[in-house]
């Protein structure tokens, strides 16, 4: 009983000496569930510009290993970006946002890209959104799956996966230009 008295008190003083905010806290008073009836699903496609040559370049090395020149896949580099989209794939047609992040190529054994980017959309009913693509790009594949892993403004909360297939690419420079088909849950 004395081993009940002192468990009591010591209950007690633990939770008076708890902040108030812990105190009153339980399982449902710091979310609010509300359950969506639909989803939307958009599909988007455009073409990315990724540019290394030239004055103005899209896209610069901002960092590489040692021996990265003497790998056949450039291991260890890694590249800041700033591509414009458009709708088209000619780097005239309409510009409907920018990709921006970085990709570093991590395989050793393929032309295979880590990929952190941002596609910021300038243009219509998108204007101000984005989503973000997270994944490995196969480079040297004909079409490449990546997830898309989030969004901003009408893509808040989103989900789903990009497309990527090579329209263009000039090996001596590095230079290409990707189509992507996005499928976009949110």
């Amino acid at each position: 009983m004395a081993n009940l008295a002192a468990y009591s008190l010591f209950t007690f003083s633990l939770v008076a000496t708890m902040p108030l905010w812990a105190q009153s806290f339980n399982s449902e008073s710091w979310v609010t569930r509300r359950e969506a009836k639909y989803e939307k699903v958009t599909k988007l496609q455009f073409y990315f510009h990724d540019t290394l040559s030239g004055k103005n370049p899209s896209a610069v090395r901002v960092a590489q290993a040692i021996d990265t020149n003497k790998s056949p896949t450039l291991f260890g580099a890694i590249m800041m970006i700033d591509d414009p989209l458009t709708e088209g794939p000619d780097p005239k047609s309409k510009l409907v946002g920018r990709a921006q992040g970085l990709y570093g190529s991590a395989c050793k054994e393929e032309l295979g890209l880590i990929m952190a980017l941002n596609f910021g959309f300038t243009d219509g009913m998108y204007n101000g959104s984005s989503i973000s693509l997270l994944g490995k790009n196969s480079a040297m594949n004909p079409v490449r799956e990546m997830p898309i892993i989030g969004g901003t403004g009408i893509f808040r909360l989103a989900r789903g996966y990009a497309l990527a297939q090579t329209h263009w690419i000039d090996f001596t420079t590095g230079d290409a230009i990707v189509g992507y088909n996005v499928t976009v849950v949110h």
